[in-house]
């Protein structure tokens, strides 16, 4: 029989270190891909993600505000995935 407690680590060595641009990011030009991004950050926040503002923050401030304006000053990384072509899904 396995003992738990010996599978389980530390939290501060499961998570790996935040990948914050060493510079700011250009700025996103479509709303959608703004809002989008926004979301998953704010999300990320709620489950307990440091916030990139540094202290500037205060502590009544929601995780979307929060993540509205890293996204706005360029400090989240994001991908853009290319689209897929569409598919011959012929019947």
């Amino acid at each position: 029989m396995v003992d738990m407690e010996d599978t389980l680590q530390p939290v501060e060595e499961q998570l790996e270190p935040p990948k914050v641009p060493p510079e700011p990011l250009p700025p996103i030009e479509s709303r959608f891909l703004f809002v989008d991004v926004a979301a998953l950050r704010a999300k990320q926040l709620r489950k307990g993600a440091r916030p990139r503002l540094e202290d500037e923050v205060p502590q009544h401030h929601k995780a979307e505000r929060v993540a509205m304006e890293e996204v706005r000053r360029g400090l989240v990384y994001y991908n853009v995935l290319p689209s897929r072509p569409p598919s011959d899904g012929g019947a």
